[in-house]
């Protein structure tokens, strides 16, 4: 059996839970820290952990804290009505003083630069937003921040959003105002702005509708699960090469490219298995893939180099990587 050399290098790391707190309705924050209190990785906004949770769980969660301190990381966990475990575990179960063991940082939702910004949030997508607004705060540029959640109680940070100077901040929970009124702040296209959106699905669907008509790469998004959209091709078979051992591997389908290259004994680095968090991440040298994920850009898509084998497949007979 053969083993890549994209092997596993995102090692996880044992980090103490240093503070509990309730944020919001069903929301609770954990602040993780170094177990000998030394200086945690640097990260930048949009950027998140993986956490691994008892029963084989592995989930990401968006860091919310202050970029610039080094001491320690922030979390927020929106409590799951439908939980598999993750949510449920941490709610119930995960108390100061325990470790848990984490990778990252990682960040497929970096901030680009822009004259000005505007921000749309749902519920638990405030985190990856809360400290972007904190960056472009700092910046100088004009921003707005549109937030929405069921009612004021559910919404996490509100009083840190409203402390942070400059901005422009809509706190809008749909049981006082209705859901957010999106033809308002993105009906008119603007060359100059960079919207960055993160919620519940139907949220950033509507979002993404009302951005059509904008600028192509104004739109940046975080999805917490895969959107649901038609697979051109995702029955076909295709051949799948590997550039550095030349081995050639079929896949058929009803498997993914992920399950055929683990197969063949390639351990490559994943955690969602949905197209949402990027970890799979592989170099494309030839063919044309399909796009099935909700991570890469479009300048990345349409670049034919990278592919995220947990989902996405190929259009052309042949697709080689660089494995």
């Amino acid at each position: 059996m053969q083993v890549s050399s994209k092997a596993r290098t995102a090692v996880a790391e044992p980090l103490t839970v240093s503070s509990v707190r309730r944020e919001a309705d069903g929301v609770l924050a954990l602040e993780l820290r170094a177990l000998d209190g030394s200086a945690l990785p640097a990260w930048t906004p949009g950027a998140h952990i993986e956490v691994d949770l008892p029963g084989g769980f592995v989930r990401q969660y968006s860091l919310c804290g202050a970029a610039d301190d080094s001491t320690r990381w922030r979390i927020a966990v929106l409590r799951e009505a439908a939980s598999r475990g993750g949510s449920k575990f941490i709610h119930d179960s995960v108390e100061p003083g325990d470790v848990l063991s984490v990778r990252g940082p990682r960040n497929n939702f970096g901030i680009v630069d822009a004259d000005r910004y505007l921000f749309v949030a749902g519920g638990i997508g405030i985190t990856p937003i809360l400290p972007m607004a904190r960056h472009v705060a700092r910046s100088g540029k004009p921003w707005t921040l549109v937030y929405g959640g069921r009612t004021l109680a559910s919404m996490a940070f509100v009083d840190e959003l409203r402390n942070i100077p400059a901005g422009d901040v809509r706190v809008i929970p749909q049981d006082e105002y209705g859901l957010l009124d999106l033809d308002y702040f993105l009906g008119t296209p603007r060359t100059d702005t960079a919207v960055y959106c993160c919620g519940p699905g139907s949220l950033i669907d509507a979002v993404e509708v009302r951005c059509a008509a904008w600028p192509v790469g104004a739109l940046h998004l975080e999805r917490f699960a895969p959107k649901e959209v038609p697979r051109s091709s995702v029955d076909g078979e295709f051949d799948v090469q590997l550039a550095r051992s030349g081995e050639c591997l079929r896949v058929p389908g009803d498997r993914t490219l992920l399950e055929v290259l683990e197969d063949a004994g390639y351990d490559i680095d994943n955690s969602c298995r949905a197209g949402i968090c990027g970890t799979c991440e592989l170099a494309v040298a030839d063919g044309i893939p399909e796009h099935n994920d909700d991570v890469l850009s479009d300048a990345e898509r349409a670049s034919n180099r990278v592919i995220l084998p947990c989902v996405s497949r190929s259009k052309s007979a042949v697709l080689v990587i660089d494995l």
